[in-house]
């Protein structure tokens, strides 16, 4: 039976675990930072804008009500009424009275939005599939994505901030 002092301090992180952690957290901000640029570059849309953009594709009649969205996104809903008001400017959503709840408002794609998406999605595709698939053998994505189930599960499991 391991004694106290063998055993790993539950409160700081042993040096693999310090570089497991720091190699994931370069991986997760590197992607994102490159998916971002990516889309910024080619198209002039963040990758903030995007997220929405296809939140909004993807829904009937694409158009959701803002606690959707922000459910969707896991943004606040400051966020999210931040993150529409640009894109309102930009041409890229509408908002709309609800006429179920007058305390809510939906965003609505526009044929503008439609437009972005899909003169985006083609590069952006690419690039996660460079940055991604091809990184990866089809063994290290299956196990990737068992990586990213279980972590998701944990994190869903966590309380609420």
């Amino acid at each position: 039976m391991p004694s106290a002092r063998t055993k790993p301090d539950p409160r700081k992180l042993t040096a693999e675990e310090d570089d497991l952690f720091s190699s994931f957290y370069r991986m997760r901000r590197g992607f994102d930072r490159a998916l971002d640029a990516q889309l910024q570059r080619d198209a002039g849309v963040s990758i903030s804008e995007l997220e929405v953009l296809m939140a909004l594709v993807r829904s009937p009649g694409r158009r959701l009500r803002v606690r959707e969205l922000s459910e969707i996104t896991g943004w606040e809903k400051s966020r999210i009424s931040h993150q529409v008001t640009r894109m309102v400017a930009r041409g890229f959503v509408e908002r709309q009275e609800c006429a179920e709840d007058l305390r809510a408002s939906y965003v609505h794609l526009t044929g503008e939005g439609r437009r972005v998406v899909v003169r985006v999605l083609p590069e952006h595709t690419a690039t996660i599939r460079r940055l991604l698939f091809d990184a990866l053998t089809p063994e290290q994505q299956e196990e990737f994505r068992e990586i990213s189930h279980r972590m998701n599960e944990a994190i869903a499991a966590e309380p609420e901030a």
